[in-house]
């Protein structure tokens, strides 16, 4: 397969999926019936399962279209992803917090035991 289908001719073939394992299924359930009944699930099971796999391409085609124009909106596919408009205050001893600076100094009581007295 070294050749990519065309999308009309993709779409059609996975039509013909659908209604493929939709005749399998109804043939399945129509063999309570008997030969007769084998032909009409097989008949019913194809139409249903060729109009749920277009019903799931179309839902498919809207999810891609919403998804690239989410994609656009964040930044994913084009422009800078983030907000680069943001301000934030430069540090002051190049540590961005106590934690991070390795302080242990911290006046709280530590979260360890029963419930701990509220501070005032």
């Amino acid at each position: 397969m070294g050749r990519k289908s065309s999308g009309k001719k993709q779409r059609i073939e996975h039509d013909l999926e659908g209604a493929g394992a939709g005749a399998v299924a109804g043939a399945a359930v129509g063999a309570i019936a008997g030969p007769a009944g084998v032909i009409a699930g097989a008949i019913a099971g194809g139409i249903a399962g060729g109009m749920a796999a277009a019903a799931m391409q179309k839902q498919e085609k809207k999810d891609d279209a919403h998804t690239r124009e989410l994609d656009a909106v964040i930044g994913v596919s084009g422009g800078e992803m983030g907000a680069p408009n943001l301000k934030h205050p430069p540090a002051r001893r190049g540590a961005y917090s106590a934690a991070s600076a390795g302080s242990t100094g911290v006046a709280a009581t530590p979260a360890e035991g029963p419930m701990q007295t509220p501070d005032e």
